[in-house]
This record gives structure tokens, C-alpha cells and sequence, in this order.
């Protein structure tokens, strides 16, 4: 059966075959009745290890699988908006994400002051280091060389680079406060730089300068050659519907990270890794697939676009957050991470400094997630 379309050409979808599209959305709003009246039962037995990996396995396979949901329908409003609002709907729904886990995690159970700065580092690596070399690499080796839009990607690197430093490194050498942590004047400026900075550059991606964030391989010759738009109205409220238990379940699967790192002592940075996970793999998939595709600029706008978003949104939520309930907040990274992050700055820079990208390039980009991986098990 196929679909029909409207007047303006957007695609509607049959029923049924909307209800086998969408099958995920059952499981997902399934779990969340399932946990909501047996929670308590289900979480009483986190002490047998079977079972504490097959409830952390289920809630964290329902929240990436609804994430990845997320995604593919964000592409398909970015199909209808294309460059750069679609990337930017898709940015703000996996940050979105990202700060309710967050939020979840480190209000449920004990104080971890380190887990908004784990959370942003995992992020920044798995994002700058594996999602981007991971995308360089492949694109580079089916198209050898690839082309993107170099005032967009040096907007992207402007901005990130002083708020990676003064969120990430600063902290570490502020004398006001004992730790790397920061004064509550110090937090309130940097908590108005980042969203202020932010906002700004909004205003050029999408008003002044939106030119720099687009490319010649527009999605407007894709909407010519198939001859039809997706619905936005359907791919939006989807959208939505796929975010909404995420909300739910993201207290959730705090839990059981909670009772990894507090009864079975597991690694502090384990939460922040795992949140990292869920939140950079649905993007990862999108960068790949556009690179694959020979459209690098959605892909550097998926990545660069992440990276900043975490930082310009996620910093201020998070000091808010734990200014209003009392929790600690160590920002400032430890020595061997610190060297990691500002050299994956400066390797960021050299790689988006000419317009093209190859697989050398990439390459670089998989061995500083490598080293990141490393130093998790052995800092």
C-alpha cells in the first residue's frame, strides 16, 4: 500500500502502517505503566546480579531505543525545515534528553558532585572523538575527500572552545573556592556566558549567517527528485511522544546506576559515561549515515552542533539545578582528562581549518577516543 499525499505534497501515512511504524512506542509507554506499578518490586532484588543486569538492560534499552525514535524523527522534520533548523530540532531534543538523565541521576540517591562534569567529557570525547572520526573515517574512505561549509564549522569551534575551558578547565585553578569547583558569583557568570553565547549563536545560525550552515547538496533537490515532503505535524508530535517516557523512565534507570556506583562501588564516571552513551548514539548513527551519504555538512552540524549544545545548555541547567537543591557540583576535570580535552580542541581546530576532510583526519579523531576509553580503566 502506498502513501498518499496532501496539497502541499507532505506524505500521509496509512494507518496501519503507521501503527507497525510506531510498534516501538508501545514497549516504550508499556515500560513506563510496568515500572510505575511494579517499580518498587522490580528494584528490590537489584542485589541478585542477574537480575540487576537484566533490569538495567531493559530500561536502558527502552530509553536508547526511544532516542533513537527520537532521531529518526527529527530527520524527518529536518527533511521538511532543512539546514540548519533540522539539525538544531535535533540538537535540542538529544539535550533535552540529556539534562533530564542528568537531572535524574544525580538527584536520586547519594550526592555525585562529579557527575555533570563526567557527563559533559564523555559527551565532548564520544562526540569529538569517536562520532566525528567515526564519520570522517567512512565518509573518507567511500568519497575520499569530502566538502563542508568552512564558516559554519569555525563558528561552531569559536564558541566551544571558551566554554569547554571556562566550564571544564578554569575550575581547576579558581582560588575562591576550595576544589574545582566555582564561587557562586563565578557560577552566575559563567552560567549567563553560556547561555548568552548561545543564544548568540542562534541568532546566526538561523537569522544573519544561516548561509554558513548550509551546503550546495540542499534537501530541497531531494523534495524535487522524490516529489513529496514528510508531514511535519506527524514527525513533530511522534517526536514528542518518543521523548515523553525518556522523561518518565529516566529516573528510572537512575536507580539501578545509582546502586552500581554506591552498594558495588563501580567507577564514579560510570554514570556519566552511560548517560553519554544514550545520549551521543542516536546522533552518531545520523552523522554516520550523512557522511556515508556524502552530505558533511548535516553531519558537522550534527556533531559540532551537539557538542555546543550540551555545553551552552546543559552548564546552566545543571548549576540551577544544584544551586535550588543543595548539590555539589565539581566541574573542573582531573589532570590526565584535562590534556585530553584541550587536545582534542586543538585537533578539532586543524581538522575543520580547510573546508575538506579525508580519512587521516578521522583517523586522528578514533585514536583520541581510544585514548579517552583508556583512560577510564587506567587514568
Amino acid at each position: 500500500m502506498q502513501s498518499a499525499t496532501d496539497d502541499q505534497g507532505a506524505v500521509r501515512t496509512p494507518p496501519l502502517k503507521l501503527i507497525g511504524d510506531e510498534w516501538f512506542l508501545a514497549v516504550s509507554f508499556g515500560t513506563v505503566a510496568i515500572f510505575s506499578i511494579f517499580g518498587d518490586w522490580l528494584f528490590s532484588g537489584l542485589a541478585n546480579p542477574l537480575w540487576l543486569i537484566v533490569i538495567f538492560g531493559w530500561l536502558f534499552a527502552v530509553v536508547l531505543g526511544s532516542c533513537l525514535c527520537v532521531v529518526r524523527h527529527a530527520d524527518g522534520v529536518a527533511e521538511v525545515l532543512g539546514e540548519p533548523y533540522g539539525t538544531l530540532i535535533l540538537t535540542l531534543s538529544v539535550t533535552t534528553i540529556e539534562v533530564l538523565s542528568i537531572s535524574a541521576v544525580m538527584l536520586h540517591g547519594e550526592n555525585n558532585p562529579t557527575l555533570v562534569r563526567d557527563t559533559l567529557f564523555s559527551v565532548v570525547m564520544v562526540i569529538l572523538g569517536g562520532m566525528a572520526g567515526l564519520s570522517l573515517l567512512i565518509g573518507g574512505w567511500r568519497h575520499r575527500e569530502q566538502h563542508y561549509n568552512l564558516q559554519g564549522a569555525n563558528a561552531y569551534l569559536g564558541v566551544i572552545i571558551p566554554l569547554s575551558v571556562l566550564s571544564l578547565t578554569l575550575p581547576n585553578f579558581t582560588l575562591t573556592t576550595a576544589g574545582p569547583t566555582l564561587s557562586p558569583a563565578q557560577q552566575l557568570f559563567l552560567t549567563l556566558m553560556c547561555a548568552g553565547l548561545y543564544c548568540a549563536f542562534l541568532a546566526v545560525q538561523t537569522g544573519r549567517h544561516r548561509g554558513y550552515f548550509t551546503s550546495e547538496d540542499s534537501v530541497e533537490a531531494h523534495h524535487a527528485a522524490t516529489g513529496h515532503r514528510p508531514s511535519l505535524v506527524r514527525h513533530g508530535l511522534l517526536l514528542v511522544a518518543y521523548m515523553l517516557p525518556v522523561a518518565l523512565l529516566a529516573e528510572e534507570l537512575a536507580r539501578p546506576i545509582d546502586y552500581l556506583i554506591e552498594t558495588l562501588r563501580a567507577p564514579a564516571a560510570l554514570g556519566g559515561i552511560i548517560i553519554a552513551i544514550i545520549v551521543a548514539t542516536p546522533e552518531a548513527i545520523g552523522a554516520t549515515r550523512a557522511a556515508l551519504a556524502n552530505r558533511l555538512q548535516q553531519a558537522v552540524n550534527i556533531f559540532l552542533g551537539s557538542v555546543l549544545s550540551t555545553i551552552g545548555l546543559t552548564v546552566p541547567i545543571m548549576l540551577i539545578i544544584s544551586h535550588f537543591t543543595g548539590r555539589v557540583v565539581f566541574l573542573g576535570l582531573s589532570g590526565a582528562n584535562d590534556v585530553l580535552l584541550l587536545l582534542t580542541l586543538a585537533v578539532s581546530v586543524v581538522t575543520f581549518a580547510s573546508g575538506r576532510t579525508n580519512v587521516l583526519q578521522g583517523a586522528v579523531h578514533v585514536v583520541l577516543f581510544g585514548a579517552f576509553v583508556l583512560l577510564i580503566f587506567q587514568a
